[in-house]
């Protein structure tokens, strides 16, 4: 944990982030209506019609929820492009172990009648390393002092915490800042990791749990990226904006807080539990 000042008995614990902020958003698009013409060599023929459709992996989505999103277009039993992952010997690099999380890059994606769960995720993998293999990621991960698979790990967290674009530099500057100084980063999204959830709330008690997840108890970077993140977010990853910011929250859509000094991240987590208590239930 963080070697912070001492308090009297917060009505919660004030935590770093603006607490995970994923919706599960899995989806297909149809293409040129129902079909499009393939050209194909015949001989006084018509060219045969091939029903396509594509499918969308938004930024941020978990493995899991692209897993389920690929068996959905493809009309597979549930868990079967889960299934086919584990041997379908992708273009992952070393570090990640056969795992492609991080590395099933958010686009839209052609599926036809040929497309399989394994063809359909080393496009990804494939996208994802013509991206992230680019000279401007290993130049930018070299700077920082990482690696460039320690680099998609941070621009996933980025993604998770970063409530707008234009937040993302300085997310991505107070993990590097945290880093650079040894402490813990402290981030909500990688326990609403561990956890298999999406939430806006975390315990004193889930910051106690034992994952290698828990960036309360364990300093450094999660073991793999928490999520596939975008463009931006690896933008904002490999140059971060500038800033001695330790301390974020968002205490209302729109306006997220950013500081060095914890007394005033103290006030900003008060303001942001004012205004959960003050807002409507949700339904």
């Amino acid at each position: 944990m963080m070697n912070e000042p001492p308090r009297a008995r917060p009505r919660r614990r004030p935590r770093l982030t603006r607490r995970g902020r994923l919706v599960v958003l899995m989806s297909t698009a149809l293409l040129a209506g129902a079909a499009v013409l393939v050209p194909v060599l015949l001989l006084g023929g018509e060219p045969p019609k091939v029903a396509r459709t594509a499918l969308v992996v938004p930024e941020g989505r978990r493995a899991t929820q692209v897993y389920a999103a690929v068996d959905q277009a493809l009309g597979a039993p549930p868990g079967a492009t889960q299934k086919a992952a584990v041997g379908a010997r992708l273009k992952l690099p070393p570090a990640a172990r056969d795992n492609p999380e991080g590395y099933l890059f958010p686009a839209t994606y052609p599926i036809s009648s040929s497309t399989t769960p394994r063809s359909l995720l080393s496009y990804m993998v494939n996208t994802a390393n013509q991206r992230f293999g680019a000279e401007r990621i290993r130049e930018g991960a070299q700077r920082n002092g990482v690696t460039v698979y320690q680099t998609v790990t941070i621009a996933s967290i980025v993604q998770a915490e970063a409530e707008t674009a234009a937040d993302m530099g300085k997310v991505a500057r107070v993990v590097h800042n945290r880093l650079a100084q040894g402490m813990p980063l402290q981030m909500d999204s990688t326990l609403n990791y561990a956890l298999n959830r999406s939430t806006l709330d975390t315990s004193h008690q889930d910051t106690k749990i034992n994952s290698p997840y828990n960036t309360y108890t364990r300093k450094g970077l999660p073991p793999t990226p928490i999520g596939n993140p975008g463009e931006e977010a690896m933008n904002a990853a490999i140059a971060p904006a500038h800033g001695d910011w330790l301390y974020f929250v968002t205490v209302a859509p729109g306006d997220t807080r950013f500081t060095n000094s914890y007394e005033e991240h103290q006030k900003n987590v008060e303001e942001f539990n004012e205004n959960r208590r003050s807002s409507p239930a949700p339904g």
